[in-house]
């Protein structure tokens, strides 16, 4: 089953510290987004493997945008 991993915020990706591939556990920490000069940690909502990235660093991403999708 596939979970799409949302951005919760308006703003940039700033650091993606994990790949595809990457075996991760609910809560684990997969991206940080800036916004309004706070760093908002993205986590993965389900354990899984990640199945994709759908954004680099500097991308500008909206509220609600599909930030990655983890195969779980």
């Amino acid at each position: 089953m596939l979970h799409d991993v949302e951005s919760e915020v308006t703003g940039a990706v700033w650091k993606v510290l994990l790949q595809a591939g990457a075996v991760v556990s609910e809560g684990d920490v997969i991206m940080i987004l800036e916004s309004m000069k706070m760093e908002i940690p993205v986590e993965a909502p389900v354990s899984g493997t990640l199945h994709s990235i759908a954004v680099q660093p500097e991308d500008q991403v909206e509220e609600d945008q599909i930030l990655a999708v983890i195969q779980s």
